[in-house]
């Protein structure tokens, strides 16, 4: 679990953007606010100095291409 602390304007779903891996992001706002609580009380836009903790999320699969072509 990383830890993260909230500049000003700083956003949840940004933050998850920044942080985690295209393939991890689908679930990765629920489970920032999963492994926060009280934290969407704070709103949408998070006070500076707000302390977010980061949870591990699985590695995405990778898919094998397939070539039809060539």
């Amino acid at each position: 679990m990383n830890i993260y602390r909230a500049s000003d304007g700083d956003m949840v779903d940004e933050i998850c953007w920044r942080f985690y891996e295209k393939g991890q992001q689908p679930l990765a706002v629920e489970r920032v606010y999963d492994a926060n609580q009280g934290l969407a009380k704070l709103g949408p836009v998070l006070p500076a100095g707000t302390i977010v903790k980061l949870p591990d999320l699985p590695r995405p699969q990778t898919t094998p291409i397939i070539r039809i072509w060539g």
